[in-house]
């Protein structure tokens, strides 16, 4: 990714991701819901160090059917602090990997935005030279334990 200088910004760079309404993905699972109706869609994604959460935009949020259930302060990159709505049971894959996270809304955003809490929690260590996530084991997510 470049900045309006051109110049490249280390650590910022975009993926694929598919976010689903988990609430209907479990329903799938249970067998009362036909797959195709799980509403999901595949999103652009800034991969971005320096943030915490998953953020996702309203047009996409709309999409899922996810209800707000709270609110929360956000702080953006130039200090500014806003008041957001926030969404829970949002099932998310990331390069075959999956979870399930609470989302910031941002009504103007286009893209997602995939911070370090969902990074950690799918366990992938960012790449910025190569511009990329990798696994830190190919086979499992690995879980840090006394």
């Amino acid at each position: 990714m470049f900045n309006e200088d051109g110049e490249r910004i280390v650590g910022l760079f975009h993926v694929q991701i598919e976010v689903a309404n988990n609430q209907d993905v479990i329903l799938t699972e249970k067998g009362l819901l036909d797959p195709g109706k799980v509403r999901r869609r595949k999103v652009r994604g800034l991969v971005d160090c320096g943030a915490t959460r998953l953020v996702l935009p309203a047009t996409v949020v709309k999409k899922l059917g996810l209800p707000v259930t709270k609110r929360v302060r956000v702080r953006y990159a130039d200090r500014r602090v806003r008041i957001r709505d926030a969404i829970s049971n949002v099932y998310v894959d990331l390069m075959g990997r999956s979870g399930v996270f609470t989302a910031a809304v941002e009504p103007k955003r286009r893209t997602a935005l995939i911070g370090a809490i969902v990074l950690e929690d799918l366990d992938f260590i960012i790449d910025p030279s190569g511009e990329r996530l990798v696994p830190r084991d190919p086979k499992f997510v690995v879980s840090e334990i006394e």
